[in-house]
């Protein structure tokens, strides 16, 4: 893959060119923006949309709080498996990054001395976003936008081809969904767990929400059938 990224010929690496050669044309604070978007801001925006999505479902308080809030354990779970698989995978391929095969790229980050393929921010950022998909399909199409947004940064920013990125992404939703139900089976059960808990249940669902294994949803309609009864007895 090295070889076949040397080449100036192929569409690889004349995306990476034309992608890149808008930092160029950039103002430059425009390309601090994006190296700081790139390399932290998109990864922190994703960890923040998990907690947002995470206190949503908790204040919402539904009978299946403890399966939404196992999907959103799940998704940070998901992008530090894939970055382990990842490991081999980089000492497999062995592809240098692309500044240090091609001249004339505006590198807007130094210091990276690893392997390209394939991306760590694109792997994290995906399966961040299908991860959370499986939780809640709103926030997870943000999230699937947001890594779609951080593979583009990669790019622009000269650390890595576009190959990379979509390698990053293959194996970040590869790992969030083909494991996603061993996952599933094994923390829904733990977060339930914790919800029955005094202390722990508040990280489930908030105070006054609904009670264990959600009897409180039914305790209503079982008081106005009770009432109703009382009524037709005192009319008796």
């Amino acid at each position: 893959m090295a070889g076949l990224a040397a080449s100036g010929s192929n569409p690889d690496v004349e995306l990476l060119y034309d992608i890149n050669g808008l930092a160029k044309e950039a103002p430059r604070w425009f390309d601090r923006a994006m190296e700081y978007v790139g390399e932290y801001g998109l990864l922190l925006g994703l960890v923040l949309l998990v907690v947002w999505c995470w206190w949503s479902v908790r204040r919402q308080g539904e009978q299946d709080a403890a399966s939404s809030v196992a999907a959103l354990v799940w998704a940070p779970l998901a992008a530090a498996i894939a970055v382990l698989v990842n490991v081999p995978i980089r000492g497999f391929v062995e592809r240098p990054r692309p500044f240090n095969d091609h001249q004339g790229l505006e590198v807007l980050v130094t210091g990276k001395t690893d392997y390209s393929f394939v991306s760590d921010h694109a792997t994290i950022a995906m399966a961040l976003g299908v991860g959370l998909f499986v939780a809640n399909r709103k926030f997870g199409l943000i999230g699937i936008g947001l890594a779609l947004l951080e593979g583009f940064c990669r790019i622009y920013m000269g650390v890595h081809y576009p190959t990379d990125v979509v390698g990053g992404f293959a194996l970040g939703t590869a790992v969030a969904l083909l494991l996603s139900p061993l996952a599933m089976a094994m923390l829904t059960p733990l977060m339930s767990a914790i919800e029955r808990s005094p202390r722990g249940g508040r990280l489930i669902r908030a105070r006054g929400r609904s009670g264990v294994d959600g009897q409180e949803a039914l305790i209503p309609g079982a008081r106005k059938e009770s009432a109703g009864a009382e009524e037709r007895d005192l009319a008796a």
